[in-house]
């Protein structure tokens, strides 16, 4: 069986707990064992797919289709490898799995209560992932902060696992905060004694403490912190403040932590960390020989989490053209005919982003118009695509009332239509088109020429696409339909060749961008705006 380590936090939210996870997991990866991570968030939403990214940031999407919280987004980039719908659970999902058993007479008349019947289901999904026998080790992550209501349940169902597994097998690493107060011109450990004393009244001994702190912990307050909250000084881990999440890994090295979580778990250390391929990473992202500046347009850029897969492809494909990439956020809707060029002209390329509904909407149409006639590279995801398209049909085509029915259901030309089995669909969580989808790329294109294959697989997250009434006529006016879904007809991608870089995909390239393997549409943008 599979061993196990919880990571909990305390005194705040934000500290970074997805960071400490895949920061844990790519040392023990880099150590020669199979490790995967799930995150279980306390919030009754089913799943983040109905949220607003202002509320939660991005919804991240996996290959089989699941709408998930944005750390896995974190875990993907740091191990390279793809996570699922069972590395993600809600309390909304546990809470409406043992409410359709109780429905469905599954539990023989019992009262249905907190203990045993909530946290039986929460462990049953925290074991379920464990069940393959493919992983030596599973990481889980328990979202919000130790004292949290909604986070009772958890924690109570990794008090009766320890007891159940045994200590062996599973250990807690708790992520607390140590604040520096400059009147004093001092760190005080009160905080993160407090949150200590919270989950040991929960009956939970956290094995390892990891302190976030602006400033370097000293000794006496390793010590001071090991015998209030029952440690070895070993096992309290400062993690400083860094310069970039993929500091994290080395930061944790340095600190010996997963030498201490192998000899908790009584793990035989089988190999020195090959973090040679990190490394390069590292020094090609803090030594670039270029920089350039590309304009993010959208309409959520108040909350950079917003885009998060977004910008961190834009690490990876600055760090592959040894370039660093400054992006500048433009808000959507303060975007017009007049101010459009004074906003874009000193930018090297603009990518207009995804998003829903109708706000801004306008704005993301201008700015591609100045990047089409202005000979600007271009990179349009989803709705971003959508809006190409609008624009082409009409500035090019002469359809000046084209629209999508997404912010025009009574448009006369619908260059942009409602999927056909999206129609009659009024529930709005997970009935979207998502998940890994096959797509064929037109030979001789660019799209191909990024590829360098014609088929591929990409993620998507849509209720509207291309109208195919309006194929050739797209095609004839210069803008081409060069990447289609080989079962549906589904255009994917669209570009126009007179154009130096202009690129539409109606799938979101930036979930499978790694520090391992930058997607290509990324790079190759880059690549083109630093010319």
């Amino acid at each position: 069986m599979a061993k196990y380590i919880f990571v909990t936090g305390g005194v705040t939210s934000s500290l970074g707990k997805g960071i400490i996870a895949a920061s844990v997991a790519k040392l023990l990866q880099a150590r020669g064992f199979s490790v995967t991570i799930q995150k279980f968030d306390p919030y009754i939403n089913v799943d983040p797919g109905t949220l607003n990214p202002y509320e939660h940031g991005e919804c991240y999407v996996t290959d089989d289709g699941a709408e998930t919280d944005l750390d896995l987004g974190h875990y993907e980039r740091f191990l390279n490898i793809p996570t699922s719908q069972a590395n993600n659970v809600t309390t909304g999902r546990i809470y409406q799995t043992v409410i359709n058993k109780e429905r469905e007479g599954a539990f023989l008349g019992k009262t249905v209560q907190i203990i045993p019947h909530i946290t039986d289901e929460i462990k049953r999904r925290m074991l379920l992932i464990s069940n393959t026998g493919e992983y030596d080790i599973v990481i889980t992550e328990i979202g919000g902060t130790v004292g949290d209501i909604e986070s009772l349940p958890y924690i109570e169902s990794i008090r009766q696992l320890r007891w159940e597994m045994g200590t062996d097998n599973c250990l807690t690493i708790h992520l607390t905060l140590v604040p520096y107060l400059s009147a004093a011109g001092e760190l005080k450990t009160k905080p993160t004694q407090h949150s200590v004393k919270e989950l040991l009244s929960a009956g939970v001994q956290p094995d390892i403490l990891v302190c976030r702190t602006e400033h370097p912990l000293t000794q006496a307050i390793r010590r001071k912190l090991s015998l209030f909250c029952n440690l070895a000084p070993s096992a309290v881990i400062e993690a400083r403040d860094a310069a970039s999440i993929y500091d994290v890994p080395i930061l944790m090295l340095k600190e010996k932590l997963d030498l201490t979580v192998i000899s908790m778990l009584r793990l035989a250390d089988r190999m020195e960390p090959d973090l040679k391929k990190w490394k390069s990473f590292l020094g090609h992202m803090k030594n670039p020989v270029n920089e350039i500046k590309i304009g993010l347009v959208g309409k959520y850029i108040e909350l950079q989490d917003a885009y998060k897969s977004i910008l961190e492809a834009f690490v990876h494909a600055g760090v592959a053209n040894e370039c660093k990439v400054h992006i500048v956020s433009i808000a959507s809707e303060q975007i017009t005919s007049q101010n459009v060029a004074k906003s874009l002209k000193h930018l090297n390329g603009i990518l207009v982003a995804p998003g829903f509904g109708e706000r801004g909407v306008e704005g993301k149409i201008q700015a591609i118009k100045y990047a089409r006639e202005n000979n600007l590279p271009f990179f349009g995801i989803c709705l971003g695509m959508q809006c190409a398209v609008v624009e082409y049909a009409r500035n090019v085509l002469g359809l000046k009332k084209a629209a999508s029915t997404e912010m025009d259901e009574k448009t006369k030309f619908p260059v942009i239509a409602l999927m056909d089995d999206q129609k009659g669909i009024n529930k709005k969580g997970g009935t979207m088109r998502l998940g890994a989808y096959p797509c064929t790329l037109e030979k001789g294109s660019k799209i191909e020429e990024i590829y360098q294959t014609a088929q591929i697989q990409e993620r998507h997250r849509h209720r509207f696409e291309f109208n195919n009434d309006y194929l050739d006529a797209f095609r004839e006016a210069g803008m081409h339909p060069v990447g289609v879904n080989p079962n549906s007809s589904l255009v994917e991608v669209v570009e126009i060749p007179e154009h130096r870089w202009f690129v539409g995909v109606q799938f979101h390239p930036e979930y499978k961008s790694t520090v391992e393997n930058p997607h290509p549409l990324f790079v190759s943008f880059v690549h083109e705006c630093m010319k």
